[in-house]
């Protein structure tokens, strides 16, 4: 069942959003050559903390976890594609990190992600992500009341296909509210003018994940968490929360030019 938000509603959506857009930003500027994926997670961690939010992601269990998700991101690097869990790997020059972060606020939610490098950057890699961002933008731009699920999806996997780039199947965004996933499922690609029609109030998480080699395989690590290429290929995971709205797709978890709040980074002792 899809719950349609009221304007109050997704302005509250919206300040989630913004504890989860100001824990990327942070994360963001702290990922260095040499910092963890702990450390980082305990940064976002008190970002959380400092807006007296809650953490979606830190006990959730979905019905293939093996066991409950340890953390406040997902930290995917190089061939992960998603749901990666932090560990003691500290970064290393030419990394391509996808972090992936949600907030409960007040008793709704938000969800975003954020594919960078670090260190000195590959060309490849930056046109990688710079495709999902473009595949992002894309479904974003569909994301009106009228079209239908399925316009996001082909405005995203037709981005993702034109350049070459792999799509995994079955993973995709989702509708958020109260809970972090709800209806419906927003698929990374599809048929134009098929499936649920949009109407104002919808909310939706809409996630590109792109395979740099081009095929669309993946396995899950031995985590049982983390998703992986099958062809050793690097990975971008992109995503922002959107609201339906009569004024057009309004996004939720926008991150300003502002600096981000300082938080430093906890020491790994």
């Amino acid at each position: 069942m899809v719950e349609l938000k009221t304007d109050a509603s997704i302005d509250a959506m919206y300040e989630a959003g913004q504890v989860v857009a100001r824990a990327l930003t942070a994360v963001r500027e702290a990922a260095a050559v040499g910092v963890s994926l702990l450390e980082l997670d305990g940064l976002a961690h008190g970002v959380l903390r400092e807006a007296g939010a809650t953490s979606p992601f830190l006990g959730y269990r979905p019905s293939f976890a093996p066991t409950p998700f340890p953390a406040v991101i997902c930290a995917s690097v190089n061939d992960a594609i998603v749901h990666g869990i932090p560990t003691a790997y500290r970064l290393r020059d030419g990394d391509l990190v996808s972090i992936d972060f949600g907030a409960q606020l007040n008793g709704w939610a938000g969800d975003s992600a954020i594919s960078f490098t670090v260190g000195t950057a590959r060309p490849a890699d930056l046109r990688l992500i710079e495709t999902a961002e473009r595949a992002l933008a894309a479904g974003i731009e569909a994301a009106v009341v009228g079209n239908r699920v399925g316009d996001i999806a082909h405005a995203i996997g037709s981005v993702c296909r034109a350049a070459g780039y792999g799509v995994p199947a079955g993973f995709g965004g989702h509708g958020i509210g109260r809970r972090m996933h709800e209806d419906p499922p927003v698929p990374n690609e599809g048929r134009p003018g098929r499936g649920l029609r949009l109407r104002r109030g919808m909310v939706l998480a809409i996630e590109p994940m792109l395979i740099a080699g081009g095929g669309d395989g993946y396995h899950e690590a031995a985590d049982g968490w983390t998703l992986m290429t099958d062809d050793g290929s690097r990975s971008a995971h992109v995503e922002h929360t959107v609201a339906v709205t009569g004024d057009g797709p309004r996004v939720l978890t926008e991150r300003c030019a502002a600096p981000a709040a300082r938080f430093d980074v906890p020491s790994a002792g």
